[in-house]
């Protein structure tokens, strides 16, 4: 059962959407398992029409679908489609990453991202998902975000918004949440140093997840949330 969540002022429907991402990662909103956006939203304690209106953007990211009468469906990759996610973040997420090498942009916020890798240890060490994927996407799409280039960073957002649900869940499984931790120190010193072949490397060593065949999150045959 997930535990009575409510969501405050703000944008609604912004507020319902992160609260939605956080179930997501959690494992508490389950692949192939139908969803209503009335019973959710009484568990926020808002009204229908924001958390509805969050989970139509979980549709347009290929992340939920609709199920005329019932609800909202949370997709379930398939083979293929992890094939061919693994396939555009790889193009799309390693040169851009190399281009950073040297960037002063990059250095001049050194200290932030440095920060930022902090996290993941903290989120590693004490198994906390959640806080290790807050972490991944403040440092990648950080990164990203200092080439100026916004069509990018929302495309790369989506695909990783798309295989979170599995990924993280794979690397805690193997016990590899401090390993990978350590694969974000060494991206940013690389970042730092210069080195774009190292960078290639390693982002091409740190996206090797994407492709494992047993992507799958915890506990999946578990009774959902709500019918």
């Amino acid at each position: 059962m997930i535990e009575q969540r409510r969501v405050h002022s703000m944008t609604l429907r912004e507020q319902a959407l992160a609260e939605l991402r956080t179930l997501l990662i959690a494992g508490e909103l389950k692949p192939g398992l139908i969803y209503s956006a009335t019973a959710i939203a009484t568990q926020f304690g808002v009204s229908h029409g924001p958390v509805r209106e969050a989970m139509l953007t979980l549709v347009n990211e290929g992340i939920m679908e609709p199920v005329r009468k019932q609800g909202f469906r949370v997709v379930a990759l398939s083979d293929a489609d992890r094939e061919n996610i693994a396939d555009l973040r790889t193009m799309l997420e390693v040169p851009s990453m190399a281009r950073l090498a040297g960037s002063p942009r990059v250095r001049a916020r050194a200290d932030d991202f440095a920060a930022i890798v902090e996290k993941f240890f903290v989120a590693a060490e004490a198994g906390d998902l959640i806080a290790f994927f807050a972490a991944d996407h403040e440092f990648h799409l950080g990164l990203l975000r200092l080439l100026d280039n916004p069509r990018l960073t929302d495309i790369v957002g989506t695909l990783r918004d798309q295989t979170r649900q599995y990924g993280i869940y794979e690397l805690a499984v193997r016990g590899e949440l401090v390993a990978t931790a350590q694969e974000h120190r060494d991206i940013l010193d690389a970042l730092l140093a210069g080195d774009a072949p190292a960078v290639e490397a390693l982002m091409h060593d740190h996206l090797r997840y994407l492709r494992w065949s047993g992507w799958s999150s915890p506990d999946l045959g578990a009774a959902p949330l709500v019918r």
